[in-house]
């Protein structure tokens, strides 16, 4: 299948479309762009910076992908927009490069982000995240696989949301969300498992249930995060594949959890 572009479609020298990229009318592609085949650039979206996009993308009217970092540590250089496959960017999206040359923002596979919502610099965005509406990651987010995050959320620089999690709409999140758990408020806290996500993602029943106790554990015992790692190690419980890779990301945590 050849290139579509429209007539009215501004394309810089220098950028890359392979063959099936569809460019609708008035869509702007910037000189330093790559984008493979398949992917349809809509009306009046642009796609600008030192972008690298996958198979399959849809970017929707409006949205501006790969615009310039508001980080104010930039100072010149064309730092990077890594873009996976079956993504999905509805209008008005934003997404921005990273701040530094030689680095990346990342956006993996098959995420769709609705309406408004933004993803800033050196964030990292796994697989098939859901981001509802006027959602918006600050810099240095890092984003698992199989996230939704609701309407209007707020997550704070350099905050990690695990696998499989939720965060409810309007939060406002400042620390860390482990994986399969639920954080809702402002400021957003875990208030149970995210049991309906997991159920729909193929979870057995006996895995929600270690998740659920892996919650009270660490949420209704009244043990700080060390004792409750301690706890969870010890149990023979503590040697599955979801509790050792629950425990990775609670070990790992800087910013401490929600």
């Amino acid at each position: 299948m050849s290139t579509n572009i429209h007539p009215t479609a501004i394309i810089e020298s220098g950028a890359e479309l392979d063959e099936g990229v569809i460019v609708g009318p008035y869509a702007y592609i910037g000189a330093k762009v790559k984008i493979a085949k398949g992917t349809e650039v809509m009306h009046h979206a642009t796609v600008d910076g030192a972008t690298t996009m996958g198979v399959g993308n849809e970017i929707h009217p409006y949205a501006y992908i790969g615009g310039k970092t508001h980080d104010l540590k930039y100072t010149s250089g064309s730092p990077g927009l890594k873009i996976g496959s079956g993504n999905v960017f509805r209008e008005y999206t934003t997404i921005h490069c990273a701040t530094t040359e030689g680095v990346e923002t990342t956006v993996g596979d098959s995420n769709l982000l609705l309406a408004y919502s933004h993803v800033a610099h050196e964030c990292k965005v796994g697989n098939y995240l859901v981001m509802s509406s006027h959602a918006a990651l600050g810099g240095h987010v890092v984003i698992g696989d199989r996230i939704n995050v609701g309407w209007g959320a707020g997550i704070h620089q350099f905050c990690r949301v695990g696998d499989y999690a939720m965060v409810g709409a309007s939060s406002k999140v400042v620390q860390d969300v482990p994986p399969y758990m639920i954080a809702d408020g402002n400021p957003a806290m875990v208030r149970t498992t995210n049991k309906v996500g997991l159920e729909r993602a193929g979870f057995a029943p006996d895995q929600v249930n270690l998740i659920r106790s892996i919650f009270k554990m660490f949420y209704k015992q009244g043990l700080n995060r060390c004792q409750a790692c301690e706890k969870l190690r010890s149990e023979p419980s503590g040697q599955d594949p979801l509790a050792v890779s629950f425990l990775a990301f609670v070990e790992a945590s800087e910013r401490g959890l929600s």
